[in-house]
């Protein structure tokens, strides 16, 4: 008797490859999918405008990047005596009006860089909820402001379509070659209650699904189905009852692996693994003959995947083994 219903995402049909590039941009579990790409060499740009959860803030965002926006004083905000902006997460914030602008205007410019050249773009909604200020904008980021100062409320799958057909239309046109993966966030928005959660996942659902349909060389990878139905049991899940735990993270990311990245990919992925938990053996005896042989090993095979794959840059890992094994 099988007492448990597995997924398995259907492979993309044009998978990634190790020299592709990919921006990833939306809430944080977009930055647990960009600390393992990272870890496995990827060139990555992540989330510019730090952590965003809403799509309509995260379709704005893209739109910034192609605009190469240039953001002013007259953009900021004063809030506990940090300088925000209500586009861009609180670690953009600072006492100085001066660097909070050239913090932002940095991170666009790469991001304008680095979008018309990526092979890939990978967006995570995590919120169907938004706040308004009363001239009708919408705030990525409240910045802990007074809750009078925003309205509430759920957008609808209509509006979620039309800030992503916009964004869609210009990227398009920027960078033609460009693919997209959508994926909604398995976190959980308890503050919203467990019900509006899942009033909230269920219209970003609809929105994403009728836009993939829509477009070409854009996919939907469902993480939050593998944690919410292909795991299903909160020992997934961290002390908070929230975030997904480690083990679910991992077992997304192998899921991710299979389904969305190219087979050489992986078998050199399976090489940085190796050299990864090299870094992180702690030794009992660290100035033993048989760690010095097991760091030297370790070294030579950093050197040899260099030469190999020269557009990779294991400078971190050459040094680090050269160092502990003298």
């Amino acid at each position: 008797m099988d007492f448990h219903l597995g997924l398995d995402p259907a492979p993309l049909a044009e998978k990634i490859k190790m020299r592709d590039k990919i921006l990833l941009s939306g809430s944080c579990f977009t930055e647990h999918m960009g600390a393992k790409l990272r870890a496995h060499k990827f060139r990555i740009l992540e989330n510019p405008h730090g952590i965003l959860f809403n799509p309509v803030s995260i379709a704005s965002s893209i739109q910034d990047y192609i605009e190469n926006k240039v953001y002013a004083e007259s953009d900021l905000i004063e809030e506990q005596e940090l300088w925000s902006s209500w586009n861009f997460h609180s670690r953009f914030s600072h006492a100085d009006k001066i660097t909070a602008i050239q913090l932002m205007n940095d991170s666009v410019s790469s991001a304008n860089i680095f979008l018309k050249n990526a092979d890939w773009l990978f967006l995570t909604l995590g919120s169907a909820f938004v706040y308004q200020l009363p001239d009708q904008r919408i705030v990525a980021n409240c910045h802990k402001s007074p809750a009078v100062q925003f309205q509430k409320r759920l957008l609808t799958a209509e509006e979620i379509l039309a800030s992503f057909e916009e964004m869609l239309y210009r990227l398009r046109i920027f960078n033609p070659a460009l693919r997209i993966i959508f994926t909604i966030s398995p976190v959980r928005h308890v503050r919203d209650g467990l019900i509006d959660n899942n009033r909230s996942k269920a219209v970003l659902i609809q929105a994403v699904h009728h836009i993939v349909n829509k477009f070409e060389r854009l996919f939907y990878f469902p993480a939050y189905e593998l944690v919410i139905d292909d795991l299903r049991d909160y020992r997934f899940y961290a002390e908070d009852m929230v975030h997904p735990n480690y083990q679910a993270t991992e077992y997304v990311w192998q899921k991710f692996a299979d389904s969305c990245i190219a087979p050489d990919a992986r078998e050199l992925m399976k090489e940085i693994n190796k050299l990864n938990a090299a870094k992180l053996h702690l030794p009992i005896h660290p100035g033993s003959v048989s760690h010095r042989k097991f760091m030297i090993k370790s070294l030579e095979q950093a050197y040899q995947l260099s030469a190999k794959y020269p557009f990779l840059d294991f400078t971190e890992e050459i040094g680090y083994f050269s160092n502990e094994g003298n």
